[in-house]
C-alpha cells in the first residue's frame, strides 16, 4: 500500500520558519489557504482560527472606535489586518493601525504593491492567547521601528494598556480620569472601562468634547 502526502496549496509557510521577509513574501503569495501570517524578529507566525468573544468582536469594536474619530479627520487612515513593512525582519498585519501619509506629515506612505512601507504612527492589537506576542517580540519590533503608540486590548485579563513612544522606549500611559488620550491624533480619547465593558457609546463619548 502506497501513502501519498498532501502536499500544502502553495510553498510551505509554517509557524517558527526564520526567514528573510522577500522570502517570507514570497512564499505567503501561494498560500491562499493562510489567511493571516506575520514575520517576527525574523519568524514567521501563522494564526489561528478566530474565536468571536476573545477576539472578532473586540475588534469590530476598536474598529468603530477609530473610524468614530476618522469620520471627522479624513487626514487619517485606517486599517484592519493591513500588511506593514516594517524592516527586512518584521511584516506585521496589525488588528488595526492608524496612520497619516508621508504627505499629510505622517512617517509611513502605502507603496506601490498596497502594502503600508514603514511604522504606522498607532497600532491595536487585541491580546487572548497571544497577549506573550504581542507584548514580547511584536511589541519590541514595534518599538524599534518607531511606531508611536501602541494599544493592547488583553481580553483574558479585561486589560487595555495604551504605550507611548517616549525616547525610544514604550512607556506604559496611566488612564487620567479612566481616560487616555492620543498625543499624536489630537482629540482621540478612549474611555478604557467602557471599551472593555462593551458600552461604545460610552467609549467613544470622551471624543465629542472640544
Amino acid at each position: 500500500m502506497i501513502a501519498y502526502r498532501l502536499k500544502p496549496q502553495g510553498l510551505p509557510l509554517e509557524s517558527g520558519d526564520r526567514l528573510t521577509r522577500k522570502e517570507f513574501e514570497r512564499r505567503y503569495l501561494t498560500r491562499s489557504d493562510i489567511k493571516k501570517a506575520e514575520l517576527i524578529e525574523g519568524v514567521v507566525f501563522v494564526g489561528s482560527p478566530v474565536r468571536l468573544p476573545e477576539h472578532a468582536e473586540p475588534h469590530a469594536d476598536i474598529m468603530y472606535w477609530l473610524g468614530h474619530y476618522r469620520r471627522r479627520h479624513p487626514e487619517c487612515r485606517v486599517a484592519d489586518n493591513g500588511t506593514a513593512r516594517l524592516d527586512e525582519e518584521n511584516e506585521p498585519q496589525p488588528d488595526a493601525m492608524m496612520f497619516l501619509d508621508r504627505a499629510a506629515g505622517g512617517q509611513a506612505e502605502v507603496d506601490a504593491d498596497g502594502y503600508l512601507q514603514g511604522a504606522p504612527e498607532l497600532v491595536v492589537e487585541i491580546a487572548a492567547s497571544s497577549a506573550s506576542h504581542d507584548l514580547g517580540a511584536k511589541m519590541v519590533a514595534y518599538q524599534r521601528n518607531g511606531v508611536q503608540e501602541y494599544i493592547v486590548w488583553q481580553i483574558l485579563e479585561d486589560r487595555i494598556d495604551w504605550f507611548r513612544l517616549e525616547g525610544g522606549q514604550f512607556k506604559l500611559v496611566s488612564p487620567v480620569e479612566g481616560q487616555v488620550e492620543s498625543r499624536v491624533f489630537p482629540g482621540l480619547r478612549l474611555d478604557v472601562a467602557a471599551m472593555v465593558a462593551g458600552d461604545l457609546d460610552a467609549a467613544v463619548a470622551p471624543m465629542e468634547r472640544p
